[in-house]
């Protein structure tokens, strides 16, 4: 069968490789083109476009780019009209993503929605558009399973493939030493820096993660993860401007989490997987005032950290706007590192979210119920 994906960011990207393996395992002639990135490409296909193509965040940032968005818009339209799959699979990256399957619908294009748009958070009429437009809905939290319910929507849950992604990773498992020499990096405790992967995010919080390294001073080294889409030219005018021993390193990122003593992250999927792999964790969030503004007030969550919010309470400190200054962020690495009983707890509330996610083998379940569900076939 004939599959088409899109994607519209780095944590897509990683859930799109993740099930493009697991289709490969259950449909041994799938066909494969893709919007996404990377991580996509390396597992088989063709890749239509790139994810960085269209770095965009945030409310007042949509609409400057409103005409270029619309024109890419109907370019994937015509690539997949002219490709014909068999299904088309959206991940997550709701504002395209919708328009995409309001069309494929008027199309007869079969459409499978994988990672549920956040409506639970925001903009919940949008559930009415999942119930026109999508054939079938495949989500990742536990907590979804009963929301979409009430909706009438019958979601399947399998897990969530972040597990696989870790627990499978190689560079997890490799000791430290390894880890420092091949990296050329000294045995002093490192700290994870991971500012996003957008060049908006990245703008905001890399000067305050920077800035909180250097007030940490110099008895750590401190590891930036770069994301895949995040050329090094963004990086570098900040990290040459800074007093604090940072490094950067791409394909790092679950080495970087696994062999650090603390780690100041941008909210999103780098939060969950520093929470699963089990690094002590401050959360920072800000951008364009504005469009903080207006997603404060339409967004309905206690939380914006997806550990937190499936665990319903606060297993680590989030910081935003006003609130992620370096002050802030270097004071609560601090209690990371010497309240031994805060530290203790906030691991406790990690282990607590692994059992609640569930087990190993998200993305061979999921793709074997979307493939039961291509043949009319019971799910098994």
């Amino acid at each position: 069968m004939k599959y088409y994906l899109i994607a519209g960011e780095a944590s897509g990207d990683l859930h799109g490789s993740n099930l493009i393996k697991g289709l490969k395992a259950m449909d041994p002639e799938a066909e494969f083109r893709f919007r996404g990135g990377d991580l996509m490409a390396a597992a088989g296909g063709t890749l239509a476009r790139h994810y960085k193509e269209n770095d965009i965040m945030g409310f007042v940032e949509v609409l400057f780019n409103a005409r270029r968005l619309l024109k890419d818009l109907a370019q994937c339209k015509k690539d997949v009209e002219a490709w014909q799959p068999d299904v088309l699979i959206l991940i997550d990256y709701p504002g395209f993503n919708f328009r995409m399957a309001e069309w494929a619908k008027s199309k007869n294009i079969k459409v499978f929605y994988y990672i549920a748009p956040k409506v639970w958070a925001w903009k919940e009429h949008r559930v009415k558009r999942l119930q026109q437009f999508v054939d079938r809905l495949f989500i990742i939290f536990p907590f979804e399973i009963e929301y979409f319910k009430k909706w009438n929507i019958d979601a399947i849950y399998r897990g969530n493939p972040l597990i696989d992604s870790i627990d499978r990773d190689a560079k997890v498992k490799e000791p430290k030493a390894a880890f420092l020499e091949r990296n050329q990096l000294t045995d002093k405790p490192g700290i994870a820096l991971l500012a996003g992967s957008r060049k908006g995010e990245i703008k905001f919080l890399l000067p305050r993660f920077l800035a909180a390294a250097e007030k940490l001073g110099p008895d750590y080294q401190y590891w930036l993860a770069a994301a895949p889409s995040i050329d090094d030219k963004l990086l570098l005018p900040y990290l040459q401007q800074s007093k604090a021993d940072v490094k950067i390193l791409r394909g790092e990122t679950y080495s970087i989490l696994r062999h650090s003593q603390a780690a100041i992250i941008a909210s999103g999927t780098a939060s969950l997987e520093a929470a699963l792999i089990g690094v002590p964790q401050v959360v920072g969030y800000g951008g364009n005032p504005i469009s903080f503004a207006i997603a404060k007030r339409v967004v309905k969550l206690t939380y914006i950290s997806l550990a937190n919010l499936i665990l319903q309470r606060g297993a680590f400190r989030e910081l935003l706007q006003n609130e992620c200054t370096p002050e802030n962020l270097c004071q609560e690495v601090k209690r990371l590192l010497d309240d031994t009983p805060y530290r203790q707890k906030m691991l406790d509330d990690y282990q607590e979210l692994r059992n609640l996610l569930g087990g190993q083998g998200a993305s061979e379940q999921v793709a074997a119920a979307m493939v039961a569900e291509l043949k009319n076939e019971p799910d098994k």
